[in-house]
């Protein structure tokens, strides 16, 4: 495609509620699986790419807070569509001594549910001029029936004209009608997908199978490619198949928080990627940054200055 790439991440950025272990005062942010990945690929790139969020927002102080937090890391919130009838999802989330997370969830009215518009007439013009889609699980799981199917079909469609699809398969039970029905959506986003983020925990919960089954499956989907993330061994390069040993990737020395390490790798994977440095630095450069991100709280992490310029034109 003529021109810097427009890349889109299409997903529900919420309210969050941080709740420490050894208190009670919650603090209050911003954050959203495709929105902390928009946020990574942003800081990551060198170029000219242009990085924008579709979703849903209403006409509240919380979400102009979201519009403001987005926009202050670069990215893009022209297609954002306002729903004056409704407001952001919230979520709380507390962690473990080991870094592992829980979460508690009000999104059942939030805007991002109707992002596409009322399920008898879809609109995905917020979608046109993309060079690059970018969705989670979540994002077809906050959907109703009638708009995940059709969205998929649009997904598909616009694969065939050249866009590519990125899909992570971010997997949250209670968000989904079923396992079932989590089952179905999920293995049809991943036969539309041109470049896979599955992470193997998420995958083989929702699935089942060995781990050695799980990677013959994905690879089956016709992804041109996919990048399997295991946590602290490190990604895997599972489409186009690696030739000889797989590389070693350094383990994080510490696990504070895992909160937005899936996410952190996504977007500093498509940085690199995009911009043409190759894969292997690609797959470097994400884990590098997975492995900063779960040693310190929170999805975000401080002390990298918002773009000011640049960042969106």
């Amino acid at each position: 495609m003529p021109g810097a790439p427009v890349v889109l991440f299409i997903g529900e950025p919420m309210i969050e509620l941080s709740v420490p272990q050894d208190g009670d005062t919650a603090r209050l942010g911003v954050a959203g699986d495709v929105l902390n990945a928009a946020i990574y690929m942003r800081r990551g790139l060198t170029g000219p790419a242009r990085v924008e969020l579709v979703t849903a927002l209403g006409q509240d102080r919380f979400s102009e807070r979201i519009r403001g937090f987005a926009e202050s890391h670069g990215i893009g919130c022209d297609r954002i569509r306002t729903d004056p009838e409704r407001g952001p999802g919230l979520y709380a989330i507390e962690t473990d001594a080991a870094g592992e997370r829980s979460f508690a969830y009000w999104r059942d009215r939030a805007a991002a549910r109707v992002m596409f518009g009322p399920d008898h007439a879809p609109d995905f013009s917020a979608l046109e001029g993309a060079s690059h889609l970018c969705l989670s699980a979540i994002t077809l799981a906050i959907l109703s029936p009638a708009i995940r199917a059709a969205l998929l079909d649009r997904l598909a469609a616009l694969r065939r004209a050249g866009v590519v699809v990125c899909f992570d398969n971010n997997y949250r039970p209670r968000l989904w009608e079923s396992a079932t029905v989590a089952r179905r959506v999920v293995d049809a986003a991943w036969g539309v997908t041109e470049l896979g983020f599955p992470s193997v925990d998420d995958e083989r919960t929702l699935f089942g199978g060995t781990e050695a089954e799980t990677m013959a499956r994905l690879r089956g989907y016709g992804m041109s490619l996919c990048v399997l993330k295991r946590g602290g061994q490190g990604p895997l390069l599972l489409v186009p198949e690696e030739e000889g040993p797989a590389p070693v990737f350094a383990q994080a020395l510490r696990v504070v928080d895992t909160t937005g390490a899936g996410d952190s790798f996504n977007g500093s994977f498509l940085a690199a990627w995009i911009e043409g440095r190759g894969v292997d630095a690609a797959l470097r450069a994400a884990h590098e940054m997975a492995t900063r991100v779960v040693a310190t709280p929170g999805a975000i992490l401080p002390g990298e200055a918002p773009l000011q310029e640049g960042g969106v034109s």
